[in-house]
């Protein structure tokens, strides 16, 4: 498409969803209402409002809440993605965030909204498919040596089931051993004093939760959650 002189700039915020479901990452991707691509799945996203954001961080997080309810407990900034060719509609610069939540805040039965595993994603519109790669890199990237995952637990979880959270991310397994020792280093969790996991047949599981000085932070750890050596 060639520009013309003067013609304006599209820029907007998308916003790459994550979430697990049945012990799998997936994205949360919407049928576009209007065209270009109107119907075809793809990232939440939308303009940004000069007179009501105040930063791309607001208009992240009001396209977010205005396209799904939801109100991320995690939410950062990803890259940047411009040019000329990845809108129709003309030169376009687009402010990506990744965000993380629990699967039970998430809309249930909204025909709208998809939730699919990031290994099986169909052809998206624009650049959406770029856009979660880097997403993903970024999240198993930073999951190595943080607490990120912990964003994807519901608000009570036992250490194996952290555990699994931790390894549906990374794609790998991760040694029990070394990862109860990392877990104790970020010092990310607490215990919930005489609460246990009820209802399976081994022994009760503790139950701990984030602690709330990190329900908006990371915490950190020099080497890797499945660092060799």
């Amino acid at each position: 498409m060639r520009r013309t002189e003067g013609e304006s700039v599209i820029c907007s915020v998308d916003v790459v969803l994550l979430t697990l479901r049945e012990e799998r990452l997936c994205v949360v991707l919407l049928k576009r209402e209007r065209e270009p691509f109107a119907g075809a799945l793809a990232l939440p996203g939308g303009y940004i409002h000069p007179t009501e954001d105040q930063h791309a961080g607001d208009a992240a997080a009001r396209v977010l809440h205005d396209k799904t309810g939801i109100v991320s407990p995690y939410l950062e900034q990803l890259a940047t993605f411009s040019g000329p060719g990845r809108d129709p509609r003309g030169w376009s610069v687009a402010i990506a965030y990744y965000a993380l939540v629990p699967d039970h805040l998430l809309p249930q039965d909204d025909p709208d909204v998809q939730v699919l595993p990031v290994g099986s994603l169909p052809a998206l519109p624009f650049d959406h498919r770029d856009i979660i790669e880097v997403a993903l890199s970024r999240v198993r990237s930073k999951s190595q040596y943080s607490s990120l995952p912990v964003y994807l637990c519901p608000e009570r979880f036992t250490l194996p089931q952290l555990q699994s959270v931790y390894e549906a991310v990374l794609g790998e397994p991760i040694n029990k051993v070394s990862f109860r020792r990392k877990v104790e280093e970020l010092g990310m969790v607490e215990a919930l004093a005489g609460e246990m996991e009820q209802g399976r047949a081994n022994r009760p599981a503790q139950l701990y939760r984030l602690r709330p000085e990190y329900r908006r932070s990371l915490s950190l750890v020099e080497r890797g959650i499945n660092a060799r050596g």
